[in-house]
């Protein structure tokens, strides 16, 4: 090889490395894709068995490549009835297993034959794009972001709330807004990144983590997995000062309704129908074992720094009432339909691990609760559909079958 060659060769291989970092830049940006879920994440959760001994010993957590919490879009032609799940910690499902969670419960329901028919398909696909910590202001910029790269939807469901009254919680119920939630809290993938010539902030690592991902689709597993709720639980019990007194609520509850009516709305047109599941709750005096289980409500982040200073389990249940109201006031005044799960869903251990997350025989009756209201008028569009709960004699059934 000459001098010449090699001369060529060390002015070249930088220029190539520059342009190709400045080119996936421009190409990460430029796509504007916003993924709440990392297409391709597979997660395998062993949780703590002497904290949750209600929950599975071990959870599969599989997003499929559209960065959706499900199975892999079907590819073969025919009807296909595609469902989208938003919403917090509840509909997510974190701890649950991937086909216990209740939305894994609903495609199963679903997608056998006689209701398949009923819905007038000849596949059902369920997405879960929930997560953890999402409240309304955050479900709406998720729809604004995400939506545009669906094709029309056959069915929206919406589950926000707790998150709403938990955060402004935390922050000291303030009177004013809290900050709007920043682009990485919200999605864990999207454009928004800033790069450096760092080598561990480059775009080409950053895109070849994504590429790995996605197709490689490595497992991480998590032994002994949220072990901190344990120590969440010691906090509030310990806590130095419990407070009864509930604090005036009007700021979160018009924070709350402002963007949910938003999101319904940014739904609505994108969906034939949009289904609001109201968030449920423990409402009921706690025995010494059921508080026991309890370990919301703090003055501060219990899952990442101490707390002393709790709001009662009471508080939270007036809190979370008033914000049912709002939530089905907006659903009924934008007329889509709408599914309470408080008359179905006792609150005990067997149903609740802790104040809004559901076990196991929770979430089946969750997906039964919900997939009654879906089949009782499969074809209604949102837009004109009654705002009201899954009709009586679709609970009595659910009832039966849960006994």
């Amino acid at each position: 090889m000459t001098v010449r060659t090699l001369v060529t060769l060390a002015l070249a291989i930088p220029v190539l490395v520059v342009v190709t970092e400045l080119s996936i830049r421009w190409c990460i940006r430029h796509r504007r894709q916003y993924f709440v879920l990392p297409p391709g994440l597979r997660l395998r959760l062993e949780p703590d068995p002497d904290i949750l001994p209600q929950l599975e010993r071990s959870v599969r957590f599989d997003v499929n490549a559209e960065g959706e919490r499900g199975n892999d879009l079907p590819r073969c032609g025919g009807r296909l009835f595609r469902v989208l799940i938003a919403g917090g910690s509840q509909p997510e499902g974190y701890l649950l297993d991937q086909d216990t969670a209740w939305p894994g419960g609903l495609q199963r329901l679903l997608e056998r034959p006689e209701h398949i028919a009923r819905l007038g398909a000849d596949r059902v696909h369920i997405g879960n794009i929930a997560r953890s910590g999402v409240g309304a202001r955050a479900l709406d910029q998720i729809l604004d972001r995400v939506l545009p790269r669906y094709p029309r939807l056959q069915a929206i469901i919406l589950l926000v709330g707790a998150s709403d009254v938990l955060q402004w919680l935390e922050l000291g119920a303030p009177a004013e807004d809290p900050p709007p939630p920043k682009t990485s809290d919200i999605f864990r993938c999207h454009p928004e990144l800033t790069f450096s010539w760092r080598p561990d902030q480059l775009a080409t690592l950053e895109m070849l983590r994504r590429v790995r991902q996605r197709w490689l689709r490595p497992v991480q597993v998590h032994t002994r997995a949220c072990r901190w709720i344990g120590r969440a639980r010691q906090m509030r019990a310990h806590a130095e000062q419990t407070r009864t007194h509930m604090p005036d609520p009007a700021p979160m509850l018009s924070h709350f309704e402002r963007y949910f009516r938003r999101a319904i709305q940014k739904a609505q047109a994108h969906a034939d129908r949009v289904i609001v599941v109201r968030q449920p709750w423990f409402d009921k005096r706690c025995t010494e074992e059921e508080a026991a289980m309890m370990w919301h409500g703090g003055v501060g982040q219990a899952w990442r720094e101490p707390v002393t200073i709790y709001y009662s389990c009471e508080v939270l249940s007036r809190l979370m009432a008033l914000l049912d109201a709002r939530a089905a006031r907006a659903a009924h005044e934008l007329g889509v339909e709408q599914v309470d799960l408080m008359p179905v869903l006792e609150p005990s251990a067997r149903t609740y691990y802790d104040f809004f997350h559901a076990t196991p025989a929770g979430a089946r009756i969750i997906s039964s609760a919900i997939g009654a209201a879906m089949l009782s008028q499969p074809r209604q569009p949102a837009a004109t559909a009654a705002a009201s709960a899954a009709p009586q004699d679709n609970l009595d059934v659910l009832k039966q079958k849960v006994s």
